[in-house]
């Protein structure tokens, strides 16, 4: 039964596929005008969603497209499926509560949050009372959806963590424990798959923030589930021993042996997780091709995001040629 639901589920999501922002954008956007860029959006699938010519125009056609071509995918099944998509798309709300909870704590408006937000399971008028929140208290009272297993999460998380990294690590550390459980209890191995190895990404990420800041790693700071970075690996890396990254050659993680800044890594990882998704594409009766359509949906309308503010801005390309890079 589950086979025949992704069966019908992923013939509708090979058809939107084909409908994703060819490579030959991006690459004109790197040198377009705020209004070239604009037109040649329209000429895309996001031209539907594009009423108006300003940056929050793009902002809001970027997101009025996630909602309807990614937001919609788990009303079209039922049951355990359906609970599988979900699961993606919390993924998502993690993603989204992180980065306002920085944004705020960077002192930055809520307009400027929302534009780097992406599409999840929260509405849209949940997320504009968070954005208004003056604080992570604030917004754990706001965010009150029994359903979501965020909302108890950062709840707790705020209670315990009384700094900023500790408290993204608390959700992360709840989220993963959480998501793993779900994606094996339904059977679901590259949802899995995936979910362990963004608890190494998530890991090593943090183990070269604490190196960047001095701070003493413990294993407060250490997310369980993944199999490659380990508590050891994670200390050495931490403690400022980058030398310790070449553990993860002959690993999934080797082409983020050799950062060693945390731009360099985070770019590496992300490409990582790209790659990773990708390979659920040929799980032709599983999550796994919803899993690849989801983050490459989610990874053309940042590029697209970003690229508006290099043209709104008029910025040289360098400027963002690195963080669009496939």
């Amino acid at each position: 039964m589950a086979g025949n639901g992704f069966a019908y589920l992923n013939a509708r999501v090979r058809s939107r596929r084909s409908q994703v922002v060819p490579e030959s954008f991006f690459q004109q956007a790197l040198s377009q005008p705020f209004s070239d860029f604009v037109r040649s959006l329209s000429d895309t699938v996001y031209g539907p969603d594009l009423v108006g010519d300003g940056l929050p125009d793009v902002d809001r056609a970027v997101a009025g497209h996630m909602a309807r071509m990614v937001g919609d995918l788990p009303g079209l099944v039922t049951g355990n499926i359906r609970e599988a998509v979900a699961l993606l798309l919390l993924q998502s709300d993690l993603t989204n509560l992180k980065t306002i909870l920085r944004g705020k704590a960077a002192g930055q408006s809520p307009e400027e949050i929302k534009s780097r937000l992406v599409g999840g399971t929260l509405p849209e008028v949940l997320i504009n009372a968070m954005l208004q929140a003056p604080d992570a208290s604030s917004i754990a009272q706001v965010l009150q959806v029994p359903t979501n297993p965020l909302a108890k999460a950062l709840r707790s998380a705020v209670v315990g963590s009384p700094d900023p990294l500790a408290l993204e690590v608390s959700l992360d550390r709840q989220f993963y424990a959480y998501s793993l459980e779900k994606a094996r209890a339904l059977r679901e191995p590259s949802l899995a798959a995936y979910f362990s190895l963004q608890v190494d990404t998530t890991n090593l990420s943090t183990a070269l923030k604490l190196q960047a800041m001095g701070a003493q790693a413990s294993e407060a700071y250490f997310v369980p589930g993944g199999s490659i970075v380990s508590q050891a690996l994670f200390n050495r890396i931490a403690s400022g021993d980058l030398a310790a990254m070449e553990a993860l050659n002959g690993t999934p993680l080797a082409t983020a042996s050799s950062a060693r800044t945390l731009g360099d890594l985070e770019r590496a990882l992300r490409q990582i997780l790209l790659e990773k998704a990708r390979q659920g594409g040929k799980d032709a009766l599983g999550a796994g091709l919803v899993l690849d359509y989801i983050r490459r949906k989610e990874w053309e309308g940042s590029r697209i995001r970003l690229l508006a503010r290099r043209a709104y801005f008029n910025l040289p390309a360098d400027a963002v040629a690195k963080e669009v890079a496939v």
